[in-house]
């Protein structure tokens, strides 16, 4: 296990040495041969990469996209997930084969399909109706503000888009973890009061909250480290996310390794925070001592 995680994290190590590194040592004209650890550190890149583009906004926009994504893929998620784990229904098992088959087609043969749409309703546009309602109420947005209210629709479009791609493997992941909780749990509940929706939010949910942070973080990552739908469907450069801004350090004549890395380093630290908050629901077992 060591040698698989020094493996894994040594792209890191490397990530962190180039972001620290100047543009000359970078490409080796300051030295004979490469040095993993930086002869003159210049931790500078980190506020030079916010220079030399709105990588702020953009790290807004992520935030955005994702959180939203996630919150509409687990509210899908949730009720479906369910209804698989503890209905019987015709057509139960066809149906979950059915979900399962969504997965084996890869999201960008729709690229093409759901831009046409998207573009018929009008979602890939800005709108200024939101801005133009508070200037009315007398309040001025601007900056970021404005750019998200003008933006809305954008977001929208990538919010849905994204919790659809990861919604039939947060419906298998949940309604795999809902069957390991005993009916009896539910029974005990519905015998003293509840209703079929408090049972859900008081008893199945909390006893499977493992399952449920696991989904979380999927359908979160997911969405923060999308890139083709978020490339084709935004029409500025002000409502990139993330995956779209960092890629334009790579110039034509030039690419300038030390800011892109320094930007990347930057854009796994939401995800990292994440997992760091959530990662002891993973491996505690809150359905032990659920039966008597």
């Amino acid at each position: 296990m060591a040698v698989v995680m020094v493996i894994m994290l040594f792209p890191f190590a490397v990530m962190l040495s180039t972001a620290l590194k100047s543009p000359g040592e970078v490409v080796g004209y300051a030295q004979s041969r490469y040095h993993l650890i930086p002869q003159h550190p210049t931790p500078g890149n980190f506020v030079e990469c916010f220079r030399a583009m709105p990588l702020g906004m953009s790290f807004l926009s992520s935030l955005i996209i994702a959180s939203g994504a996630t919150l509409v893929n687990i509210l899908c998620a949730v009720p479906a997930a369910y209804a698989l784990s503890r209905l019987e229904f015709p057509g139960k098992r066809a149906l979950l084969f059915l979900i399962l088959v969504t997965q084996m087609f890869a999201p960008i043969v729709l690229v093409l399909a759901l831009f046409a749409q998207f573009q018929a309703y009008h979602l890939l546009e800005l709108d200024q109706g939101l801005a133009n309602a508070l200037r009315w109420l007398h309040i001025e947005p601007a900056g970021a503000a404005l750019t998200v209210l003008t933006g809305w629709k954008v977001f929208a479009a990538l919010i849905l888009v994204n919790a659809a791609v990861s919604l039939a493997f947060s419906i298998w992941l949940l309604s795999g973890y809902f069957s390991t909780v005993p009916r009896e749990i539910e029974d005990a509940a519905l015998i003293d009061g509840c209703s079929r929706l408090q049972t859900v939010r008081q008893v199945l949910l909390p006893l499977s909250l493992p399952g449920l942070v696991t989904t979380i973080i999927f359908a979160f990552i997911a969405a923060w480290n999308e890139y083709v739908f978020a490339l084709t469907f935004v029409p500025t450069d002000d409502l990139r996310p993330l995956t779209v801004a960092i890629p334009s350090f790579i110039g034509q004549y030039e690419t300038q390794w030390h800011l892109l890395m320094a930007a990347a380093l930057l854009a796994t630290l939401p995800v990292m925070a994440l997992f760091l908050t959530v990662e002891k629901h993973l491996v505690r077992g809150l359905t032990a001592g659920g039966i008597k």
